[in-house]
């Protein structure tokens, strides 16, 4: 019977179809990576979502994330894409935590309950605790590396963590996760070099913050605030999206 994903199934046929129906995918951080990942991932038919995300939309997020627009800033991200998800596809499941994974919460996620973890976060400590939390429970998982400072969206290249190169947070990843006998781990990378972005204080976070009252962590935490455009960050989870229903329909 005709539906919305009628055009998908002529590619991957009715159980794969069914496999991604079936499916629960959580995705951490839901920002410019974040966001594209979720947009392909209800469009190729995912069933179940967990939308993890303690930031609200902020006016810098417009240039470069799907679920930012001026009737959202100031919204909870995980609560924008979730009515987003509904808007697409009314029957999906979504489970939405408005918090910042660390490992210190780490217990409070179902990691045994997934069957694809996406990491879009960008701070080391969170993106190794998901790393090892999901070789603990056998889960795959997919990592986002930098998408800051970029201006080639061509450059992106699907590879073992340990094969990458002139990515930075690639090169911090590595070390750390040799460290603790991690022997694999698939992630997006950009051989671009970054771009230093220009110094310019009058359109910087650091002495123009507009975060909304009350929001725990802000931007200019971060000893550099990166540079980032609409084509770069897209790219980098539309092709995290597609690994993702492409190892869950082959597996």
């Amino acid at each position: 019977m005709l539906n919305q994903f009628s055009r998908t199934e002529l590619l991957l046929g009715k159980s794969g179809m069914e496999r991604l129906e079936n499916s629960r995918v959580a995705v951490f951080g839901i920002g410019g990576v974040g966001g594209y990942v979720c947009e392909a991932l209800v469009r190729s038919g995912i069933g179940s979502f967990d939308l993890i995300d303690d930031d609200r939309v902020c006016l810098t997020n417009l240039n470069r994330q799907i679920i930012a627009t001026r009737k959202t800033v100031g919204k909870y991200k995980v609560d924008v894409m979730e009515e987003r998800i509904h808007e697409i596809n009314p029957a999906a499941k979504v489970t939405t935590h408005k918090c910042f994974f660390l490992p210190e919460n780490a217990s409070d996620f179902p990691f045994d309950q997934y069957d694809y973890v996406v990491d879009a976060i960008d701070t080391i400590t969170a993106k190794i605790e998901l790393v090892l939390q999901c070789q603990k429970m056998g889960v795959p998982i997919i990592s986002s590396m930098g998408a800051g400072n970029k201006l080639d969206a061509s450059a992106f290249r699907v590879a073992d963590i340990y094969k990458t190169k002139m990515d930075p947070l690639a090169r911090v990843m590595r070390r750390e996760l040799k460290k603790r006998g991690v022997k694999e781990l698939k992630v997006v990378y950009s051989e671009e070099k970054p771009i230093r972005p220009y110094e310019d204080m009058a359109i910087s976070c650091r002495t123009h913050c507009i975060c909304p009252p009350g929001t725990e962590r802000h931007c200019t935490d971060r000893r550099d605030i990166p540079g980032s455009t609409a084509f770069v960050p897209s790219v980098a989870g539309l092709i995290i999206a597609g690994e993702v229903i492409k190892d869950i329909v082959n597996r």
